[in-house]
């Protein structure tokens, strides 16, 4: 696979604003690593309507530096590996129906788009929506395969393993260490 893409934001995207949705197969975390591999970047514009009444946004579209909307650059946003660097979270209107991205906050120009579940859409997903941390022999915090024992440093690194590449744990529920 290639690199991913860091697609930033060239102008503020105010918080609670949606995008999408998003086009072809969800599989959000699939690729996703404890290193963040440097890639190709990509900026994106806010363009929207003045809020009315100073108290929601009516209208508002993203795009990216040649115009194009997000139904062709959305699903180049990383994968956040924990909730600090996350900025966006994948929500759907009703279980089974169309996912969008969602801005948590407002997200500064330069700052990059980095995507996870929201947790009503992690469970309908099945995908773990908690990760217990353990510290190394270093003190360092490591996220550990309750099926396998893989170590991990980011604990939505540990989720999406767990989700779609650990064989010992296909069919089962996700365990925390405290099971």
């Amino acid at each position: 696979r290639a690199p991913a893409i860091s697609v930033s934001a060239e102008s503020c995207i105010p918080a609670g604003l949606r995008l999408g949705p998003v086009p072809g197969t969800f599989k959000l975390g699939k690729y996703l690593s404890d290193r963040k591999e440097p890639g190709p970047k990509k900026k994106v514009f806010s363009y929207a309507v003045p809020p009315v009444f100073q108290v929601r946004m009516v209208r508002g579209e993203l795009v990216d530096e040649a115009g194009s909307s997000a139904l062709e650059w959305i699903g180049l946003i990383r994968a956040a590996r924990n909730s600090q660097e996350q900025t966006l979270e994948a929500v759907a209107d009703l279980p089974g129906g169309q996912i969008f991205y969602r801005a948590l906050r407002d997200v500064q120009p330069g700052e990059e788009l980095t995507v996870w579940y929201s947790n009503p859409l992690a469970q309908w997903f099945d995908i773990p929506v908690t990760a217990t941390p353990t510290h190394d022999e270093k003190g360092e915090e490591r996220y550990i395969c309750w099926y396998c024992w893989r170590t991990f440093k980011y604990p939505n690194s540990l989720k999406a393993h767990v989700h779609f590449h650990c064989a010992l744990s296909h069919g089962r529920p996700f365990l925390h260490h405290d099971h």
